[in-house]
């Protein structure tokens, strides 16, 4: 008994019902008139000693994360269907595992749909700075599987005047190669160093071309970076964006899925699957799934990597029955001289953002469909979140429902625990969606970024040949 109570105190533990997971098309009408959700508190003997703490945390790399999607830094074959697990971690992400080398050698990744680049700790003398999430130690290289090239007979270091070096750097191969005589195909320059930066980390190393082995298939001269260094990276980073460099691009995938466990199941052996499928095949074709357009990138001079992100055509925002009085051009598609405005999903973030000019006018409406709550302004001090409201005593709380519908009529409902957290003991709920701080906006970029937590038990499909974003809430695990 004991032990379950614990398990009912666990850090994401919500329960919701009454309120279907999506509505489409004829049936939003019926559904729309469930306006709130309810939660049911069980009281803990004890609260979890660092809840604040991860609720904070996880706040903040979620705000640096859509801050770095907003103004990115850059420093300079087909498959059959696949399949690898899918993991939740409490730094916030995902993560899979995937082997490269000859002998193999498996890595561990962050999957990330946010950028384009695929990397791995790398050699020996690999260091990382503020990277072992376990232990809280500033570096521990023994704690962070590294790559080691010399292990591998397939690995060779990228020359500079090789098209993939390219998709790293500067495509003019002059500008790169400083070293190449000219019109020289017999240069012995090495592709230069990549430095990327994240939003709460870095990373840098040289380029490597090694076989990427998928069981099903081996894909040689796969393009990954050896990193040599880092600073608070988990582990290695598997971009899913668009782009040349990107697993899909390399891969000439038609489409890929997921369907991501909860956070509760955080640092444990419980997993879903990432699927992989080849242009060669259509997939397998699902029920219920629900789709909207994927939209044109912006392409905006010294922010390429917006050309790298996923854009949604979110049209409107649903608090329980009331469409939220959002302006036109913070939804919309992108300002193509800009990037300013729309909406993209990104596995890599944690909590979903909104640009200030979309999430007071949110949170507004639910403080006032919440209005029989208290405000935990104590809570919301220690955590980063807002607002929270107290609810000390009660054993169940009703909240206004959150929905997000898109161009083309497809709509994502989100489950309760899915936008709403328990903090301490269970004496408040706290909105899990993050905005810029007062005076601190970054002026152009997404305003809306649709991160993982609110992707929890939700199928979600990039169909990349029909250039399509779907979904359908499913129980992941």
């Amino acid at each position: 008994m004991e032990s379950e109570s614990q398990d009912t105190c666990s850090f994401y533990r919500l329960y919701s019902v009454a309120l279907p997971s999506m509505v489409h098309g004829p049936r939003a009408t019926q559904d729309t008139a469930q306006e709130h959700k309810t939660i049911s508190l069980s009281l803990c003997a004890q609260p979890p000693l660092d809840v604040y703490h991860r609720l904070s945390h996880l706040a903040a790399a979620s705000l640096a994360r859509a801050h770095h999607i907003k103004n990115p830094k850059l420093t300079p074959a087909a498959v059959t269907t696949t399949s690898t697990p899918l993991s939740p971690h409490s730094y916030g992400g995902y993560s899979i595992t995937l082997k490269f080398g000859t002998p193999p050698q498996t890595m561990p990744f962050v999957m990330d749909t946010g950028s384009s680049f695929v990397w791995f700790p790398c050699t020996h003398n690999y260091v990382c700075k503020d990277c072992d999430f376990s232990t809280g130690q500033s570096e521990d290289r023994r704690s962070i599987p590294t790559f080691i090239p010399k292990l591998s007979s397939t690995a060779r270091i990228v020359g500079c005047l090789n098209p993939k070096c390219g998709w790293i750097h500067n495509p003019d191969t002059r500008a790169r190669c400083s070293d190449c005589a000219l019109n020289s195909s017999n240069c012995t320059q090495i592709c230069p160093p990549y430095l990327i930066l994240y939003g709460s980390g870095s990373t840098g190393g040289l380029a490597l071309l090694d076989t990427l082995d998928l069981n099903e298939k081996k894909v040689p001269e796969f393009l990954v970076g050896c990193s040599l260094f880092s600073s608070r990276q988990p582990a290695g980073i598997a971009g899913f964006g668009r782009g040349e460099t990107a697993v899909p691009s390399q891969l000439g995938l038609s489409k890929f899925s997921y369907c991501l466990v909860s956070h509760k199941f955080d640092d444990t052996q419980m997993s879903s699957s990432l699927n992989l499928t080849g242009n060669s095949i259509s997939g397998e074709k699902l029920a219920g799934i629900r789709y909207t357009r994927l939209l044109k990138n912006p392409q905006v001079q010294a922010k390429e990597q917006f050309s790298v992100y996923y854009y949604l055509g979110l049209k409107n925002i649903m608090v329980g029955r009331k469409r939220v009085k959002i302006p036109r051009p913070y939804l919309s598609p992108a300002d193509s001289a800009t990037g300013d405005g729309g909406a993209i999903v990104d596995s890599g973030t944690t909590f979903t953002y909104m640009g200030r000019e979309v999430f007071e006018p949110v949170a507004r409406e639910i403080e006032t469909q919440a209005r029989g709550y208290k405000r935990a302004k104590e809570v919301e001090a220690l955590t980063g979140l807002r607002p929270c409201f107290n609810v000390s005593g009660l054993k169940m709380v009703s909240l206004p429902s959150l929905r997000f519908k898109f161009k083309g009529g497809a709509v994502m409902v989100f489950p309760l625990e899915n936008y709403f957290s328990i903090a301490g003991k269970a004496e408040a709920v706290c909105l899990t969606v993050v905005t810029d701080p007062p005076g601190r906006e970054e002026p152009n970029g997404p305003k809306v970024i649709l991160g993982n937590f609110q992707q929890q038990n939700f199928y979600v499909e990039y169909d990349l040949k029909k250039n399509r974003f779907g979904f359908r809430p499913q129980k992941c695990a």
